[in-house]
């Protein structure tokens, strides 16, 4: 197992992925690492829809205008969205719920790239939401935050660099200009 200060430091966006299939067992994981991360008052109120069917994978990649297309390599997507009545608090949990997939998938080898759904829209001002829920046959209520890609990355991406860190926008007991 890696160390997680070396894992947060490897972690990285992918989306060019090979044909690789993502095996069962390491979608669970990914999955269940979401499934055990924190949520407001414990509510666990997300839903996790795991799309491993291309055809509907190329949906969801054109679903907003733009940065999602990377989406077409994945073999796997999995949409991260909740029922906003449940609780006040369903972007943070489907945030932290998304970061803690992404650096299980990466302790396993695998690439992530998170395509950001709420608040986009299509050329004709659809919104990304309203086509996933139509997708994925989703109830009308359901938000739906995100769409992270799965996969084996088919790129090499450099770790973060410690001499890039932006120090200066750390502040200790206050706003230090």
């Amino acid at each position: 197992m890696t160390d997680f200060k070396t894992l947060v430091q490897t972690r990285r966006s992918h989306r060019k992925y090979t044909d690789e299939e993502v095996s069962a067992e390491d979608v669970k994981d990914v999955v269940r690492a979401a499934l055990m991360a924190p949520t407001s008052k414990s509510t666990r109120a997300w839903h996790f829809i795991v799309v491993d069917n291309p055809m509907t994978i190329e949906k969801l990649a054109d679903a907003k205008e733009h940065g999602s297309q990377f989406l077409k390599q994945a073999p796997v997507a999995i949409v991260l969205a909740a029922h906003e009545q449940d609780t006040d608090c369903w972007i943070e949990d489907l945030s932290i719920a998304a970061v803690t997939m992404q650096y299980q998938a990466e302790e396993l080898g695998l690439g992530t790239c998170w395509a950001q759904m709420r608040g986009r829209s299509l050329a004709d001002g659809t919104s990304a939401e309203l086509v996933c829920r139509g997708i994925l046959n989703l109830p009308d209520d359901m938000r739906v935050l995100c769409v992270l890609s799965l996969g084996h990355p088919a790129d090499e991406r450099k770790p973060q660099d410690e001499d890039n860190l932006k120090w200066e926008n750390v502040h200790v007991n206050g706003w230090v200009e």
